[in-house]
């Protein structure tokens, strides 16, 4: 427990130093997020990219419960 305490922490780290690049990827932006936006009101459902975040963990959670 302690040592994925760390890693996570190492982990959160890395992104936010790493923030300014990772901010230049079309991740939030993908073709099938829905987006509205009307004069006074928008709404943003990040559809596409939460099922391609999940679809990455899942796979990256499979591959660390084989070893």
């Amino acid at each position: 427990m302690q040592r994925l305490l760390i890693l996570l922490g190492l982990l959160l780290l890395l992104v936010g130093l790493a923030w300014p690049w990772l901010s230049k990827l079309p991740f939030g932006r993908l073709p099938g997020d829905i987006t509205i936006e009307r004069e006074n009101f928008s709404f943003y459902f990040p559809l596409m990219t939460g099922l391609l975040v999940s679809a990455l963990l899942s796979l990256l959670l499979w591959w660390w419960s084989r070893k």
